[in-house]
């Protein structure tokens, strides 16, 4: 296992909890307030291999619990490679020992909670990123304004507990859930004056609670004790290292989520990831939302997630002035060769800028007569989502329009999906939808202050 450039194993003495708690640091570490979960209805502890929940957070789970909130423990690993050497226990029944194990200490210290199995293999936690992200947004759903997730720190040093917390800080950047990060093995191989102390939270645990959470780490046998006498078979946790876990609080990190790059890798390796280009699905669907746009011509339009530029080819033959925006460099930068090579083709082409962008955080200046947002909506969180309508209803002028549109089939990784988004939309939005097409593969929704014009109209 490595924490940055340090290798370390579990048989090592490690630093001795003494020289952590002669820290003066302490002193200065912001405490959890009491009332921290109040706001959440729910506790999602994610944990690498079982018996890192309790361990690191066995003291938030019971807490949660007795406050009433819905525990649920997700387990990425059934934690089936401790004893790699092991001539007594293969990997199988390891893994049977060590889920019941967390079944059993779950059951201690919040006895209401359910566990979840996710089941990657133990070790390869950081091949399956996306997998835990997909998972994890599952369990969290549209209600993550109300979640607590608390996920090993993303730089633990073993590499699934990295992957797992940065997995865990995407997954709740798209649900809006609020992320505490655990340490486990910092404790083990830092040293106590380069630990990241300005991002430490004391969580105080009642001497009950203790208590508890020290009955249930006992709780994992496989871990705690060797399970036999015969060489391989040895505790994997040795009493130095449990030391750190029976203070009287348990820390956490808050820290800046990470970024979600999942749409730029998409983009880095296709170089048209939905084929928006080749698909009668997408050249169909260009044409309706074309035929939908209740003017002929636009003096200033925004396009929201421009993707490679397929739609905005179109669109800037009916704009004197089209700017398009999207998240991704590799999107943009496709988008912009995309339209510069067209710009010759048959037809008025309006003046078009393409900007990468973060929406609705970041937003162009000026207002629009025509806003479209396309096959983007549910790559947003919902909070986020909610945001971006009322940025556009912002912008608009006295009578521009909205054109909503969206794939209705489902979509994983993300709460939303097309029929949400749309939804969500006409809830917030404070204009009205004067236009709708609806079919097996998409919805399309125009929204305005004002009616199609006639004919000729413009």
């Amino acid at each position: 296992m490595t924490a940055g450039s340090r290798s370390f194993t579990h048989a090592e003495t490690g630093t001795p909890e003494a020289r952590w708690r002669e820290r003066p640091e302490w002193a200065q570490v912001i405490p959890v307030p009491a009332s921290a979960t109040t706001g959440a209805s729910r506790l999602v502890l994610v944990a690498a291999h079982p018996d890192d929940e309790t361990l690191a957070a066995g003291g938030l789970m019971a807490v949660a619990g007795r406050a009433g909130l819905e525990v649920v423990v997700v387990l990425l690993t059934d934690g089936e490679r401790s004893h790699p050497d092991s001539p007594t226990m293969g990997e199988q029944e390891l893994a049977r020992h060590r889920v019941e194990e967390s079944r059993q200490a779950l059951g201690l210290l919040a006895p209401t909670g359910r566990l979840e199995r996710v089941g990657l293999p133990d070790g390869s936690v950081a091949d399956h990123v996306d997998a835990v992200v997909t998972a994890l947004v599952d369990i969290i759903g549209e209600d993550g304004a109300r979640t607590l997730v608390a996920a090993p720190w993303r730089d633990d040093g073993h590499a699934d507990h990295d992957a797992a917390g940065l997995a865990a800080s995407v997954a709740a950047r798209r649900t809006d859930a609020t992320l505490w990060e655990y340490p486990v093995w910092l404790w083990h191989w830092c040293e106590p004056e380069h630990a990241p102390w300005a991002a430490f939270r004391a969580l105080p645990l009642p001497d009950d609670i203790r208590d508890a959470k020290r009955a249930a780490v006992a709780l994992h046998r496989t871990q705690v004790a060797p399970l036999t006498d015969a060489t391989g078979d040895d505790a994997v946790l040795h009493d130095g290292m449990l030391e750190h876990f029976r203070r009287p609080f348990e820390v956490f990190l808050r820290l800046d989520p990470a970024a979600d790059d999942s749409l730029e890798r998409l983009h880095d390796t296709s170089a048209d990831p939905w084929r928006v280009r080749t698909s009668w699905y997408e050249q169909r669907k260009r044409l309706v939302t074309l035929a939908a746009l209740p003017h002929g011509r636009y003096a200033r339009a925004l396009e929201v997630g421009g993707s490679v530029g397929a739609l905005a080819a179109e669109l800037s033959r009916r704009c004197d002035e089209l700017v398009v925006v999207d998240e991704s460099a590799a999107a943009t930068s496709a988008a912009r060769a995309s339209l510069d090579a067209g710009a010759s083709d048959a037809g008025a082409v309006g003046d078009v800028s393409v900007l990468q962008a973060s929406v609705p955080e970041e937003w162009p200046g000026g207002r629009f007569d025509l806003v479209v947002v396309s096959e983007v909506g549910y790559f947003l969180s919902p909070d986020r989502l909610r945001r971006l309508v009322a940025r556009v209803d912002a912008s608009l002028t006295d009578d521009g329009a909205v054109v909503l549109c969206h794939w209705r089939h489902p979509v994983r990784g993300w709460p939303l999906d097309g029929r949400r988004v749309h939804e969500i939309w006409c809830e917030h939005s404070d204009l009205p939808v004067i236009a709708t097409h609806v079919e097996a593969d998409f919805r399309l929704d125009v929204f305005s202050r004002t009616t199609v014009h006639e004919a000729g109209s413009s």
